[in-house]
């Protein structure tokens, strides 16, 4: 019973085997024909040509299942009615979408499209206004209003002492400078002044019955450079701008000084000083060739005093004696100075673009 339940699943594989070839081999005629036949009928594995009357055969509808194509043909199908019904057919049957060619684009003319295109895009001439144009033009940052360079500075100048309670000095002088450019002068200036005793130098003699000891300044002279770091602007009552500058002032110079003697009795002695100076200002613009400044300057020097332990007819009696024997101290004497200047050549001309 084993053989032959053996032999007979073999029988049975074989056909199942030869079936399939036969199907495929079916499936695969069918699609060649498709192609080759094209328009002319419908399509058939019998290798007719698409006759007016053929219907299609049983393959076709196989080969629109199997093959799933899209068929894009120019010929637009078969030539008669039957080819018209196979298509249709395997259209249904296999999924197949018919795509008539695209109608050709007509030739373009070149010339034409130019001469469209410039009639479209006419452009209206005439006479181009032209406007000059220079650096004065262009306003980045407003110019300084006033210009000191290789300009001279003529200042009457007038001030008074400040940290000295005992005498006042009120002083009356002037001050000549040079800018050698815009920021930077060297100058001279030269003073007399003018002593006042206040009313403490009084007091002191009256309440302790002793008199101070004080000298007064007769002249001094100096040699100057001024700087100027910081100049600006502001506005009065929003109606009016005033520019102003700040200037440092450094200088070496000489001076004098007199003893004033407690007894009137003896003789005073004056003394000659090395005064540097140092100070700082400021300047407002009024004019092109007229400012105003204010200021304070700070005279240093070694002063000698009268000697405490002088008396007439007795010791440190004369003059150089006492001035020989005289008490040395280091003063700061610092003034208000107020001055009004006046500039030569009374105009000037910017040498740069605003």
């Amino acid at each position: 019973m084993k053989p032959l339940r053996m032999r007979a699943f073999h029988r049975s594989v074989l056909s199942i085997v030869s079936l399939g070839l036969a199907l495929a081999l079916v499936s695969s005629s069918a699609l060649a024909d498709k192609k080759k036949g094209g328009g002319k009928g419908g399509a058939t594995t019998s290798g007719d040509k698409g006759g007016g009357k053929g219907s299609g055969t049983t393959p076709a509808p196989a080969g629109g299942d199997a093959g799933g194509e899209i068929e894009m043909d120019g010929s637009g199908g078969g030539a008669g009615p039957g080819a018209g019904s196979g298509a249709a057919a395997g259209g249904e049957a296999g999924g197949e979408i018919e795509m008539g060619t695209e109608e050709a684009a007509p030739a373009g003319d070149l010339s034409a499209d130019l001469a469209a295109s410039e009639q479209a895009t006419v452009v209206k001439t005439g006479a181009i206004k032209k406007t000059p144009l220079s650096w004065k033009d262009i306003l980045v940052v407003i110019r300084k209003p006033f210009l000191k360079v290789r300009r001279t500075e003529l200042t009457p100048v007038v001030g008074t002492t400040m940290n000295d309670n005992m005498v006042r000095h009120n002083v009356i002088g002037g001050e000549l400078a040079y800018y050698l450019t815009d920021v930077l002068a060297i100058g001279v200036e030269g003073f007399y002044y003018r002593p006042s005793f206040r009313e403490p130098f009084d007091l002191v003699a009256r309440q302790a019955r002793r008199l101070p000891t004080i000298n007064q300044y007769n002249w001094s002279a100096a040699l100057d450079f001024h700087y100027v770091p910081v100049y600006g602007k502001f506005a009065v009552l929003d109606r009016k701008l005033v520019t102003w500058e700040v200037f440092f002032t450094a200088g070496i110079g000489a001076g004098q000084s007199e003893v004033v003697p407690r007894d009137t009795k003896l003789p005073g002695f004056t003394n000659l000083l090395i005064m540097p100076n140092v100070g700082a200002s400021m300047r407002f613009f009024l004019s092109k060739w007229l400012t105003v400044h204010v200021g304070i300057r700070d005279y240093i020097f070694l002063d000698k005093f009268e000697p405490t332990n002088r008396v007439v007819g007795g010791m440190n009696a004369s003059a150089e004696d006492a001035k020989s024997n005289a008490d040395t101290s280091l003063i700061n004497n610092v003034m208000f100075q107020i001055g009004v200047s006046f500039w030569l050549p009374t105009t000037f001309e910017y040498t740069t673009f605003r």
